[in-house]
C-alpha cells in the first residue's frame, strides 16, 4: 500500500455495544428514576441497555427535536428507544420487546421505527397501551403498519441512520415527523403489542397546533409539484396524477420553448 494510503481507513459496518439505547427528555428527575427503576426490573439492565437524558430541570435546554437527533446521533444501542419520563415498564419485559421486534423483522424487514400507538390512516387509530386507573386499550391486529405514532414510547433501528427534521422545534409531533422522514428514506413504521403504563393522555396545548401549522408547512412545500434540473437531466416531481401530466415530456418541450422565445427576445 503507498504512503499516501496509510491515511485512509476502510469502513466497515456498524457494530453496537448495546441492545437497546434508552433516551428521555427529563423534567422531573423523581419521576424519571421511577422510569429507570421500572425499565431495570423488566429486564432492561446495564449490560444489554444504556440509559441517556437531556437535562431540561432547570429550564428548557432541549427542545425534543434537537434532543432526539442528539440521542440518535449518539446512541450506542442496536435499537433506540425514545420514551416520556412518565412511563412505567410494569406490564411487558425485555423478552416481549425481543419477540415483538422478531416478529416484525420478519413481516417487514424495512421497517426503522415503531411505538406502541399510532394511527394507520384517518380515524384509524390503534394503540396498546395502559393508563394508572387500571384502563387496557388496545386496538388493532399487530404489527401494523402506520403513518404516525405517539410519543409516549417509540422505538428506532440504529441502522437506519434517522433524524428529525432541523427546521421544526418544541415538543409535540415529533414522532410524526420521525415517520415521515423514515417513509422519505426509503423505511416503514408499524405499532407493535409492547404494554406499557402511561400516566398522561397527552396536552394539546397552544403549543401543538404551533408545531402542527410549521410541521404541515414544511411538507406541503416539500411535496410541491416542481421541476428539477441536474448537470445531466431534468425532470418533474408531483404527487397527484394531474401534476404528472403537466410534468410529461411533451409539456417539458413546450417549456423550453417558451423559455428560449423569451431569452432570444431578451
Amino acid at each position: 500500500m503507498g504512503t499516501a494510503l496509510n491515511i485512509a481507513r476502510s469502513i466497515s459496518s456498524p457494530m453496537y455495544e448495546y441492545e437497546y439505547s434508552i433516551c428521555t427528555l427529563v423534567t422531573r428527575k423523581a419521576e424519571y428514576e421511577e422510569m429507570l427503576d421500572s425499565f431495570l426490573k423488566k429486564g432492561f439492565d446495564e449490560k444489554s441497555c444504556e440509559y441517556l437524558y437531556a437535562d431540561n430541570t432547570k429550564s428548557n435546554t432541549f427542545d425534543a427535536f434537537l434532543a432526539i437527533n442528539l440521542f440518535l446521533r449518539n446512541a450506542r444501542g442496536k435499537f433506540i428507544i425514545i420514551c416520556h419520563q412518565d412511563v412505567l415498564i410494569d406490564k411487558d419485559d425485555i423478552e416481549t420487546l425481543r419477540n415483538c421486534l422478531t416478529s416484525l423483522e420478519k413481516k417487514d424487514p424495512r421497517w426503522a421505527v415503531c411505538g406502541n400507538a399510532g394511527a394507520a390512516g384517518p380515524n384509524h387509530i390503534v394503540y396498546h397501551i395502559s393508563y394508572p386507573d387500571g384502563t387496557f386499550m388496545n386496538k388493532g391486529t399487530f404489527p401494523i403498519k402506520v403513518s404516525a405514532l405517539d410519543e409516549n414510547f417509540m422505538l428506532v433501528k440504529n441502522s437506519a441512520l434517522l433524524k428529525v427534521s432541523n427546521n421544526l422545534e418544541g415538543f409535540h409531533l415529533y414522532a410524526t415527523d420521525l415517520v415521515l422522514q423514515a417513509e422519505l428514506n426509503g423505511y416503514t413504521t408499524y405499532v407493535i403489542p409492547f404494554n406499557l403504563t402511561h400516566k398522561s393522555r397527552g396536552n394539546r396545548d397552544n403549543s401543538f397546533f404551533i408545531i402542527r401549522k410549521a410541521l404541515i408547512k414544511k411538507y406541503n412545500h416539500f411535496f410541491r409539484s416542481r421541476w428539477i434540473q441536474t448537470n445531466s437531466t431534468v425532470f418533474h416531481l408531483s404527487g397527484s396524477f394531474i401534476g404528472r401530466l403537466l410534468g410529461n415530456p411533451v409539456s417539458l418541450f413546450f417549456v423550453r420553448m417558451l423559455n428560449g422565445i423569451r431569452k432570444r427576445a431578451k
